[in-house]
């Protein structure tokens, strides 16, 4: 059985990057949707991602979006990394939903080496172009390795 290895959160702007919405955006129901779990870890530090990414006029309590006045094709609510999605995307739709940089050597503002991991085991090629699909645990890596969850239990 593994340990759970506490992994420090990233300190700066780098590390908390804002949310953004630069795609379509139309009505629909924030919760129901399939939904991915990612993180993000860059210099062995957590790069939080943040909610109301592909959110307009989002209203928060507690930290949480609520409500909002549309939605784009993916889309997240709180900071736990959880995205949903209502179409067939890629890991690299959501980062262009987000409006921000994401390749095979690009990680937000992090240059290096990206490594993917679907579920614990590593997935080799372009990062971009993976399939999202309901229920995966989604870990990006760059500047270390932090030791990738294998699953991740979905809040109701």
């Amino acid at each position: 059985m593994l340990a759970l290895v506490p992994t420090p959160i990233g300190v700066g702007p780098h590390y908390h990057p804002p949310p953004a919405v630069h795609a379509p955006c139309a009505a629909g129901p924030l919760r129901g949707a399939a939904r991915v779990h990612l993180e993000v870890f860059a210099n062995r530090r957590v790069v939080i991602v943040p909610a109301a990414i592909g959110l307009r006029g989002a209203r928060f309590d507690a930290g949480r979006v609520t409500s909002a006045a549309c939605r784009a094709r993916l889309w997240t609510t709180d900071p736990s990394g959880v995205v949903s999605f209502s179409a067939r995307v890629r890991l690299g739709d959501l980062f262009t939903v987000w409006g921000e940089p994401f390749g095979p050597k690009r990680l937000l503002s992090f240059h290096g080496a990206v490594s993917l991991f679907r579920n614990g085991i590593r997935t080799r090629g372009d990062p971009t172009l993976l399939a999202l699909r309901a229920g995966d645990e989604l870990v990006l890596e760059i500047g270390g390795f932090v030791p990738p969850h294998r699953s991740y239990r979905f809040p109701p």
